[in-house]
């Protein structure tokens, strides 16, 4: 007897294509052993701080007990780091699942949700997945001085519909690399009307280092329509433990609780961050590498005669021009594993995550 549950799913899901994680990394690690080059997951190769290490060796023997379902002891360190209070903070299985929490809230069949057209992958599964209607908004052209495929933020805000409920933005933005200032954001967001919530996903938040970008929390008091998610997976160094948080008006945050998941955030995850968050000077440095090393391969590329596009995150967008695959599958060959961006609409373009400078250099030497 046949049987296919595809034909049983929902109208939004038989439209919907589960998510590509890429290569067999786990297959790839027993291929190559030491010479794999992991460059295609956006991972902060410093690692998380010492403190990490210890709390988790601490935290062991509560394993079989449940974690905190609110996440208090870390809510009320994040609320005094941000200056915020702990009713304005949900907690997230990374920030991916608040993203797609917010759509399930605040969004169904009967509106929309507007989002860029090379935005963050998860804002056009998270529309999918709330029923609503989608706006893609087309972005800046390839050839923009400062911000290539970026997000056309006056376009968007004509974009939006009266029954828009949500704007997925994402500042810094994957894949693109690519940002806006915070009075460009200002201005976005004296256009949006109270009914609609501008959520800003600042995942890549910690790797700034242009002047006037100084993230969105600063206007959460004047826009209480405003949302910001961030995770601890990229800067903190903690992608393998999945853990998020969202700051909103306490009223969003209510809302989110009535769906959340009572026990979303494992009880290691909810130690890591915490002490990720404690030791602000390893974040710091961690960064400070980070940065360091991206301009060091960005020059390295550039006189190679590739287009790198500006970037403000801890990877770079190689733009080919043409269709990428010979190269990415080239670089795979010999153990050096970038993303490919078809999946986005661009072809054309390789994202390569900042590595350590031996990874970076196997990279540069598999290059034709």
């Amino acid at each position: 007897m046949s049987f296919d549950a595809s034909s049983l799913a929902n109208a939004v899901l038989r439209q919907l294509q589960a998510y590509d994680p890429g290569h067999d990394l786990p297959a790839l690690r027993a291929k190559f052993g030491g010479q794999l080059a992991e460059l295609g997951s956006n991972e902060n190769v410093s690692g998380p701080s010492p403190q990490v290490y210890a709390a988790l060796q601490g935290a062991m023997p509560e394993i079989i007990r449940y974690p905190d379902p609110r996440g208090m002891s870390l809510k009320r360190a994040l609320a005094r780091h941000l200056g915020v209070a702990t009713d304005a903070i949900a907690l997230g299985n990374g920030s991916h699942e608040l993203l797609i929490l917010l759509a399930q809230c605040f969004a169904d069949s009967q509106t929309s949700i507007v989002h860029s057209e090379f935005g963050f992958a998860v804002f056009p599964i998270a529309t999918a997945v709330a029923g609503a209607r989608a706006i893609r908004v087309k972005a800046m052209p390839a050839d923009h001085a400062e911000a290539p495929y970026g997000h056309d933020l006056d376009a968007m805000a004509a974009a939006l519909s009266n029954d828009t409920r949500i704007v997925f933005l994402a500042n810094p933005n994957n894949p693109t690399g690519s940002w806006f200032d915070d009075a460009a954001l200002e201005r976005f967001l004296a256009q949006v009307p109270s009914h609609t919530l501008v959520v800003v996903d600042e995942a890549y938040r910690e790797f700034v280092d242009v002047s006037g970008s100084g993230g969105a929390m600063p206007l959460l008091d004047r826009f209480p329509n405003l949302v910001v998610t961030r995770t601890f997976s990229k800067a903190y160094a903690l992608a393998g433990l999945r853990i998020g948080y969202l700051v909103a008006h306490a009223s969003v945050v209510a809302v989110i609780e009535r769906l959340r998941e009572s026990f979303n955030v494992n009880a290691m995850a909810l130690v890591a961050a915490e002490a990720a968050l404690a030791d602000q000077a390893h974040l710091q440095t961690s960064c400070s590498n980070t940065r360091r090393e991206r301009q060091w391969l960005a020059q390295q590329l550039g006189e190679r005669g590739f287009r790198i596009l500006p970037s403000q995150t801890n990877f770079l967008l190689l733009d080919l021009g043409r269709d990428a695959a010979a190269l990415e599958r080239q670089l795979f060959e010999r153990g050096v594993i970038v993303r490919p961006m078809g999946g986005y609409g661009l072809a054309h373009t390789l994202r390569i995550s900042i590595g350590t400078r031996d990874e970076n250099l196997r990279l540069l030497e598999s290059l034709p």
